[in-house]
């Protein structure tokens, strides 16, 4: 069993780090804001105080945060915070989990200290499959360090070796530009449907059967319910589609229907909907109110 440190206890990270926990690893568990990490402590992870003091006890070091800004955050720490990077030694692995995209994962690994080694491990999947296990974990690294490393993952999920560092964040980059088209895609058609006359059910009920069937099986309830409990927030989203686009602008690659998706998910976001599940989009483009206003 390995020794673990896990930071970052969102929606996403308590039930990942439980999933470590009840695999019978050692857990720390950091967060900015301490009581996040409750849920898991009370079931047998310890509570990091220093990022610093509880990095050197670790011999992997897991990363779930919310940007690429966080990330360096908490790697190289901030005015009058250390980061991980004072407590990384030699022989220890930094695997990050979070979607922050291949750019970010090689220039955070140029700077680590001489003999620490980076994994990237990003994660297709929200709430449900973080906590029975099931994600999709898309892995780029130093290959036999990335092996050595599939036990522990797989404890959340199913671990996928795609290539070398950063090919796991540009895996993730590749999912989400089609996750985004298809949500909106979903509130285009419904739209569409709206200003001819249709009724919301029958579309529904051919939509679900058609191409895009996953996405309106799995967001009907929601759209149905006109409530967008959050699984994935919206505001997540709003930034993954930023990131997408920003991403595939510095290869030299155009993705006007990627735009299209991102400028629906920042419309909707700064329409007071980033609390919501990213499927509120779909409301937004329909120009319907939501039940619930979120967190």
């Amino acid at each position: 069993m390995a020794k673990v440190l896990f930071c970052g206890m969102g929606m996403m990270g308590v039930p990942m780090a439980r999933r470590l926990v009840q695999a019978g690893h050692e857990v720390r568990v950091w967060n900015r804001s301490p009581e996040k990490a409750a849920p898991v402590v009370e079931q047998g992870a310890l509570q990091a105080g220093s990022l610093a003091e509880a990095a050197r006890h670790a011999e992997a070091v897991i990363t779930m945060l919310t940007s690429p800004e966080a990330l360096e955050d908490v790697v190289f720490g901030t005015e009058g915070a250390d980061g991980l990077v004072e407590g990384l030694s030699g022989g220890t692995t930094l695997i990050d989990m979070s979607t922050v995209g291949p750019q970010t994962v090689r220039g955070i690994a140029r700077r680590l200290p001489e003999g620490v080694e980076m994994v990237d491990a990003p994660v297709l999947g929200t709430v449900p499959q973080a906590a029975d296990g099931s994600l999709k974990i898309f892995v780029g690294g130093p290959e036999e360090t990335a092996h050595r490393w599939f036990e522990l993952l797989e404890a959340m999920g199913t671990p996928r070796y795609l290539g070398p560092l950063g090919a796991g964040a540009s895996m993730k980059l590749v999912v989400n530009s089609t996750l985004m088209v298809l949500m909106t895609g979903l509130g285009e058609a419904l739209a569409l449907g709206d200003s001819l006359g249709l009724d919301q059910s029958a579309v529904l009920d051919v939509l679900v059967d058609s191409a895009i069937g996953v996405t309106a099986r799995s967001k009907r309830p929601h759209v149905e319910s006109g409530e967008y409990p959050p699984d994935f927030k919206l505001d997540l989203a709003r930034k993954d589609a930023a990131l997408v686009v920003a991403t595939a602008r510095a290869a030299g690659i155009a993705l006007p229907v990627g735009e299209a998706a991102r400028g629906w998910m920042q419309l909707a976001d700064r329409a007071g909907l980033g609390g919501l599940d990213y499927s509120a989009v779909v409301a937004h483009i329909r120009g319907v109110p939501v039940a619930t206003a979120g967190e």
